[in-house]
C-alpha cells in the first residue's frame, strides 16, 4: 500500500527555518537525510522531496483557450506544503508510524518540531464501478 505523508508547515513568509542558527539547520537536514536513508533501507521510501516556499508558488488554470491562466504568489498563507514522502508499506498503521518519525524532526532549539503530517493513501486505480 503506497501513502502520500505532507509535512505542513507555518508560514510568516518564507521558510521559518531560514531564520535559525546554523546548527540547528545542520541537524535538522541531518534527520531529514538519516530519516530517508533508514526508510530507503528498508525498502519502504519510494521518494521524498522538500518543496519551494509559497512565495514562489502560483495557483494555474486553464483559461477559455486552454493556455494557463496564474495567479499568487501567496506568502501570507497560514501554512504550507514543506514536503512529503510517498512510502509503500504494508499497512496504514506502518504509515501513521513513520509520519510520527517525521513529526519529530528537530526544531530551532533541539526539542522535536512535532509537526502535523497529512497521511493519504495513493490510489492505485479507480474503484472498479467506474473504471
Amino acid at each position: 500500500m503506497k501513502f502520500m505523508l505532507m509535512m505542513n508547515t507555518p508560514s510568516r513568509g518564507g521558510y521559518q527555518i531560514a531564520s535559525w542558527p546554523k546548527e540547528a539547520i545542520q541537524a535538522h537536514i541531518g534527520f531529514m537525510k538519516a530519516f530517508a536513508t533508514e526508510l530507503g533501507e528498508k525498502g519502504e521510501l519510494v521518494g521524498a522531496e522538500g518543496l519551494a516556499g509559497p512565495d514562489q508558488a502560483k495557483l494555474v488554470r486553464a483559461g477559455a483557450d486552454g493556455r494557463p491562466i496564474t495567479d499568487g504568489v501567496f506568502p501570507e498563507t497560514k501554512e504550507f506544503l514543506a514536503g512529503y514522502w510517498i512510502v509503500d508499506v504494508d499497512t496504514p498503521e506502518r504509515a501513521y508510524a513513520i509520519a510520527a518519525q517525521a513529526s519529530a524532526a528537530p526544531g530551532k532549539d533541539g526539542a522535536p518540531l512535532n509537526l502535523a503530517i497529512e497521511v493519504r493513501q495513493v490510489m492505485s486505480a479507480p474503484p472498479k464501478e467506474y473504471g
